[in-house]
């Protein structure tokens, strides 16, 4: 029997018991994702080739992209608490039996590929329930202080998760990260069932007797429609676009290039890491920056700037500067677009706007780290670097004339 939460959040969010129960949830679930994937990729390169591996770690990638807009059309019909828990508690059955199964033999690669698809598949009703969940457990205008939170989890998980599971590879081979990454999702579970939520008005709009299919087609003519939603959707899309390609291809090319070595690269990254970081610190302990459409847009603008600069950085230490100032600023406006999304979304379609934000930084912006690859090689890393900017700057564009996101508030 699941609890409910009657009335909105009467405190501010990162001091709710109940938002802290799901944040504590959240992070495991994170951890354990972070353990996973390098229990993997360990687990894969020991088994096969590289080119096996490779197949391996991208197996979970097609369905996830796939089925994300039915994963959202799910988690607004059966409720995205029902099926966060769902999700969690799958993942982990699905990594605790691949453990039992290195431990008891050497059954190959097939196992790997299979928990790999079956992670791919689950990530795409689990990604658009997590962001829907939300808005079911703090007020409106608590959203942006969640984000932040969420973005502090997030970060917490890619800086520990990595060494905990190579401890546990150190310790106990793939099968003991296997097994600590299962339970690491499976604390998640308990702390989910405690956590109350509320309903929301307008929550059942399409009606109880609409098909699978007419919920999407609702969802998508909802966003497509939205004065706010529609421009946001393709800010997200321009600014992501812009950005995925040189901070993940790009900056392995460029710290290869500029002689900085593997821990040149890692010091960038940490800078980046730290920018993230305190813009959602920021939001943690502020809660609400006014103008949120505004805002969005010149940060988009501005990081766009930086991350043009990053080429041209006249050294590692300025990179490192460089590539603060692009987490702090990408920090800023993706916490914004995120509490922008789920403030300016009806409750009824908040799985469904989830679902299509997802799949557009989850499955159509990595192609672009091919493409940038075989962009450098053939004009180099400056251009490259100026014309993803630009890309990304557009996404910013949009945000500013766009009168009604520009306009665009969160709930004060």
């Amino acid at each position: 029997m699941s609890s409910t939460l009657v009335t909105p959040a009467a405190v501010q969010a990162h001091r709710d018991p109940n938002v802290r129960r799901w944040l504590t949830a959240y992070t495991c679930s994170m951890l354990g994702d972070s353990v996973y994937y390098l229990a993997l990729s360990w687990a894969a390169v020991r088994a096969g080739s590289a080119a096996q591996a490779g197949l391996v770690m991208s197996a979970s990638a097609l369905p996830r992209a796939v089925l994300m807009l039915g994963g959202g059309v799910i988690a607004d019909r059966l409720g995205p608490r029902r099926v966060v828990i769902g999700s969690d508690a799958l993942r982990c059955a699905a990594v605790l039996a691949v453990a039992a199964l290195l431990y008891l033999t050497s059954p190959g690669l097939w196992p790997l590929a299979l928990l790999a698809l079956v992670f791919g598949t689950v990530d795409a009703v689990f990604v658009p329930a997590v962001g829907a969940l939300p808005a079911r457990i703090t007020g409106k205008d608590q959203l942006a202080r969640v984000q932040g939170m969420r973005g502090l989890a997030i970060r917490f998980a890619s800086v520990v998760g990595a060494p905990l599971g190579g401890l546990g590879v150190a310790v106990g081979g793939a099968c003991a990260a296997f097994a600590l990454a299962g339970a690491l999702i499976a604390v998640s579970v308990p702390l989910l069932l405690s956590v109350r939520i509320r309903e929301l008005p307008g929550e059942r709009a399409d009606g109880p007797r609409a098909t699978a299919r007419a919920d999407l087609s609702a969802g998508l003519r909802y966003i497509r429609g939205h004065r706010v939603l529609a421009p946001l959707m393709l800010a997200i899309a321009l600014g992501d676009l812009g950005f995925v390609g040189p901070l993940n291809v790009g900056l392995t090319l460029l710290a290869d290039h500029r002689g900085w070595g593997a821990s040149g690269m890692g010091w960038v990254l940490a800078g980046f890491g730290v920018g993230a970081g305190a813009a959602s610190l920021l939001l943690t302990l502020r809660g609400r920056l006014p103008r949120a459409g505004l805002v969005a847009g010149v940060t988009i603008v501005v990081g766009s700037l930086a991350i043009g600069a990053l080429a041209y950085a006249p050294g590692l230490w300025a990179a490192v500067g460089i590539a603060l100032l692009v987490g702090l600023l990408t920090g800023l406006s993706g916490a914004m677009c995120g509490a922008l999304l789920q403030t300016q979304a009806d409750p009824a379609y908040l799985g469904r706007v989830t679902a299509v934000s997802s799949l557009i930084s989850l499955g159509f912006t990595p192609l672009s780290m091919p493409l940038a690859a075989a962009a450098i090689g053939t004009w180099g890393l400056g251009p490259v670097y100026l014309v993803s900017a630009s890309v990304c700057a557009l996404g910013g564009v949009v945000a500013l004339v766009v009168p009604a996101l520009r306009r665009a508030e969160l709930p004060a």
